[in-house]
């Protein structure tokens, strides 16, 4: 092999590795801006729905147990944190409904509770 070939083979090579490095930075990159946006929409978005709940005079903790126990009766994962997403008030009580995002240490999920009279309970799919 000649000494040509051989530095045309080292600078593709070289070529080809700033390529795939700098794909990987991007890829990082978006992926961490990504995460940032998302976490300052979910912080958005709980505060919104928190303060709908309070104005409407929901009572947090009894939102909160419920959403314990319906999460219990689905998983036996501990739950790490509850993230009030969602208030749906609809005229009455009988529509009312809260979604949260349940954190645990394998991930998250989402439960659906709707109120029936001063009493919430679980739901099917969420919205």
């Amino acid at each position: 092999m000649s000494a040509l070939a051989i530095i045309v083979i080292v600078v593709v090579v070289l070529f080809l590795l700033l390529i795939v490095g700098g794909l990987v930075a991007s890829s990082r990159r978006a992926r961490a801006e990504t995460g940032d946006l998302h976490a300052a929409l979910q912080e958005a978005d709980q505060a919104l729905a928190q303060a709908r709940a309070e104005d409407r005079g929901w009572e947090r903790a009894a939102l909160e147990a419920a959403a314990r126990e319906a999460f219990a009766a689905r998983s036996l994962a501990e739950v790490r944190e509850l993230l009030l997403v969602q208030v749906v008030d609809r005229p009455g009580t009988e529509e009312d409904q809260a979604l949260f995002r349940v954190v645990t240490d394998a991930g998250s999920e989402e439960i659906l509770l709707v109120r029936s009279g001063d009493v919430w309970g679980a739901a099917g799919p969420p919205l």
